[in-house]
């Protein structure tokens, strides 16, 4: 009889993290009954984001021995802002996790072995503990596969070629990489961490760290990004690939909304309910996404331009060291005047948006999205094309990839970051928005088929259904 197996998951803080890593850890436990889970919990000190109702509802108090249970950390300090202020943040909970591990290591002998760690993407920090404790370490990467042999090469360029990566920063450079096929314009796409003095080597040090795990587990899947994975594949300096995606929580955010968002969901369903196929566009920038007034009244103007029933996610800045922005409680403070009463008949602005149950509704044609990869997949899995506008961390590379490479997606700017104090013209939007609202189009063409390949790819026998399963008998092989 296989002797059963633990895997410790050490998700970054935050919704978005965790709810992938809980996602991957579903599917684990549902291909092998004698392998269980732990995911160590790191929490901001300063923010509620939804993860404790979203843990409390994965938890089975009926059961004896959870297959998958959480551990949390004790709340660490968060000094500073910014990108190194956060990665030190994560960092900081090095001793708490070995802790934890300790622990878990001190039960009977008839609880599972430690098979090993799986870390996320800016956790490398944590196979310092595993190391001490002789456990291999393996990469979730929540991210592309194109966005991560961007990485390597960026620490290969750096620690081969003596590279300084910042001063992409204000050039024409136009990159190379082999995760790609077309050359990238350097200071458009690449992430701002990359571009700056202060975070650049903190960042291009993750990949370097990635090449001492035993593999990388990534979400995405082979259909979607043939070129990137086969360029990560050949390269012998970067340990396994694991494609494993598309990972999503296809059930959506019931799980963690409470009443009140339970009431807010049935009204935009409700809502949604009145309107034709395809033909409301849905307008969200993911869980830190929000504009000034004079961009929110851009958009304003731009919908009404382009005349499509709309469903606008808005949301506004809060003052918190990492922005999570709030609900307006009174939209009219930033809105045009009149905008709400020209447009009742034909749009919603709403705040918190139940995102899966939007796009996963016959009547959403389009998607103005920041390009996030939880919302890019979630785009793909239900068909709906996107109108690319980027805010921050790899969502302009997202971009990049959806429009130019992978013809997804059209292009409002890909190239906008939110901290650019740049305003983009109601032209641009409206011209976004009607493109992405063509019903013929062949970027929604593609997308209907890339949805498709996305739910055959984790079927049985499907791509990922099977890199997944390589990847578990690995970790069954001590």
């Amino acid at each position: 009889m296989k002797k059963a197996s633990e895997l410790i998951f050490i998700p970054t803080p935050g919704i978005g993290h965790i709810v992938s890593t809980v996602e991957i850890a579903k599917l684990l436990i549902s291909r092998d009954d004698n392998l269980f889970i732990t995911i160590l919990i790191m929490r901001y000190p300063f923010t509620t984001d939804g993860s404790d109702a979203y843990i409390k509802s994965v938890e089975d108090p009926s059961l004896k021995r959870q297959r998958i249970r959480f551990v949390n950390l004790p709340q660490e300090q968060f000094q500073g802002t910014g990108a190194t202020a956060f990665f030190a943040f994560i960092d900081g909970h090095k001793s708490q996790v070995k802790d934890a591990v300790t622990k878990l290591l001190t039960v009977t002998e008839s609880e599972p072995r430690i098979a090993g760690f799986v870390i996320d993407m800016f956790c490398t920090g944590m196979i310092d503990a595993a190391n001490e404790f002789g456990l291999p370490t393996y990469v979730f990467y929540t991210s592309g596969a194109a966005n991560l042999g961007l990485v390597f090469h960026l620490q290969s360029l750096r620690d081969e070629q003596n590279k300084d990566c910042t001063e992409f920063k204000d050039s024409d450079a136009e990159l190379v990489v082999p995760s790609f096929i077309n050359p990238l314009p350097a200071a458009k796409v690449l992430p701002a961490v990359i571009l700056e003095k202060d975070s650049s080597d903190v960042f291009l040090n993750f990949a370097k760290r990635y090449r001492e795990t035993k593999g990388i587990l990534i979400n995405t899947f082979l259909e979607l990004e043939a070129h990137a994975l086969q360029s990560l594949s050949s390269n012998g300096k970067i340990p396994p690939v694991y494609p494993v995606g598309p990972i999503l929580n296809v059930k959506g955010d019931d799980s963690r909304a409470g009443s009140e968002k339970s009431k807010q969901k049935s009204d935009i369903l409700e809502w949604l309910d009145e309107q034709p196929p395809l033909s409301v566009v849905y307008l969200c920038f993911g869980s830190m996404g929000c504009f000034g007034e004079d961009q929110v009244r851009e958009i304003a103007h731009a919908l009404e331009q382009a005349g499509f029933r709309f469903l606008w996610s808005l949301r506004q800045p809060s003052m918190e060291k990492i922005v999570f922005p709030t609900d307006y409680t009174d939209y009219s403070t930033v809105l045009p005047e009149g905008f709400l009463d020209r447009t009742a008949n034909i749009g919603k602005v709403i705040g918190w948006a139940p995102q899966v149950a939007i796009l996963a509704h016959p009547a959403v044609g389009g998607f103005v999205s920041h390009c996030g990869w939880n919302s890019t997949l979630e785009s793909i899995w239900y068909g709906v094309p996107i109108a690319a506008w980027p805010f921050f961390a790899e969502q302009q590379m997202n971009a990049f990839e959806l429009v130019k490479e992978l013809k997804l997606a059209f292009e409002i700017d890909i190239g906008y970051r939110n901290d650019s104090g740049l305003i983009v013209s109601r032209k641009d939007i409206e011209k976004g928005i009607k493109e992405v609202m063509v019903k013929d189009s062949e970027q929604r063409k593609r997308v209907k088929e890339m949805s498709q390949m996305s739910r055959k790819a984790l079927h049985d026998d499907g791509s990922s259904y099977s890199s997944l399963g390589r990847f578990i008998d690995q970790i069954q092989t001590p």
